[in-house]
């Protein structure tokens, strides 16, 4: 039976994008949420209490606002792309996973996607 990873979760982040197929629906930015979840490179076990030992979920936080806050993008599908590289390069992990929600079609509660990478 595979071993479950440690994981540290960021729910319902609020970003702000520009995002959409049309012009329009680029020409001001949005609400979407994201969740992630991060997989951090040897896990919780060590950490002694020590925030410079493990993954600082609040500058993952920021750092996926300011990506989000940054361009525009046609496909939400490329905004889970680039917060999920973005987060790979930057913070000590060994996978993520994003889902992204957009509340842009009438009569659904959101539209949305959730990838998962892994080094």
């Amino acid at each position: 039976m595979p071993q479950q990873s440690d994981q540290i979760l960021i729910s319902k982040l609020e970003l702000s994008t520009r995002i959409g197929a049309t012009e329009a629906e680029r020409s001001q930015p949005q609400r979407v949420l994201a969740s992630i979840v991060l997989e951090p490179t040897g896990g919780f076990i060590g950490l002694n209490d020590e925030l410079a030992r493990t993954v600082d979920y609040a500058a993952a936080a920021e750092a996926a606002k300011l990506l989000a806050s940054n361009g525009a993008r046609m496909l939400v599908e490329t905004l889970a792309e680039d917060l999920a590289s973005m987060l790979m390069l930057r913070f000590p992990i060994d996978a993520v996973e994003v889902e992204l929600r957009k509340f842009i079609l009438p009569d659904t509660e959101f539209v949305g996607v959730r990838i998962r990478r892994e080094r």
